[in-house]
């Protein structure tokens, strides 16, 4: 899941920020409206976060405009009138809380556990098993594998993945994607006859099941 927080306090954005990628989302940052409304419109997000009291552009035209070409978005609007220290003590108790059941109650269809084959995902534990068995992902592996099987069969590319998986901050290797998909494929299929993760050459990567060899 991907997150992008617009708001000018860097103390609360990192704050914020911190807390919600310790819970395995994406998570983007922006200072003003005018950047908030480059990121909506060009990356696939899963809830904003906004302040209304934004520089260049106001929060208030921001969740107006969002609402026009993104309404099925769901919006977090943090309160104008608390002070600092109020938002970060209360985003402390309920910021994640919230986010998730935001999340839940977003007019797209979303199952809290994925199912293929003898493999199970739950979103609201995190948890991963197969054939009985858990299997322990790191916070990218379960983001990543989340993402891909949210749509068996879907081809996702590379470019996909990246911006959905992996927030604006990154500035790694290049072929982190192929990288993890090898991290996954380990704990997810090598063990078990019939495997999930398939790469479709020239493309991307798409999870389904197969029959064994």
């Amino acid at each position: 899941m991907r997150i992008l927080i617009i708001e000018d306090d860097r103390k609360l954005v990192e704050f914020i920020a911190r807390g919600l990628r310790a819970e395995r989302f994406a998570v983007d940052t922006v200072s003003n409206g005018r950047d908030g409304l480059t990121y909506i419109n060009a990356y696939p997000y899963d809830l904003l976060i906004l302040d209304l009291m934004l520089p260049v552009l106001s929060g208030t035209e921001v969740l107006k405009r969002t609402r026009t070409t993104h309404p099925s978005l769901p919006v977090l609007v943090l309160t104008a009138r608390d002070a600092i220290e109020d938002k970060v003590a209360h985003f402390e108790a309920e910021l994640v809380v919230r986010t998730k059941a935001l999340m839940r109650r977003a007019p797209v269809e979303r199952n809290d556990v994925l199912r293929i084959a003898d493999l199970e995902l739950n979103r609201l534990t995190q948890q991963v098993r197969r054939g009985g068995h858990r299997i322990d992902l790191t916070v990218k592996e379960y983001a990543l594998f989340e993402y891909l099987l949210c749509s068996p069969g879907r081809v996702f590319s590379r470019t996909m993945i990246l911006n959905h998986v992996w927030d604006q901050s990154f500035e790694g290797v290049t072929n982190i994607v192929d990288v993890y998909v090898r991290y996954l494929r380990k704990k997810v299929d090598e063990p078990f006859p019939i495997k999930l993760i398939h790469t479709v050459r020239g493309v991307g990567y798409c999870v389904r099941e197969a029959h064994a060899d």
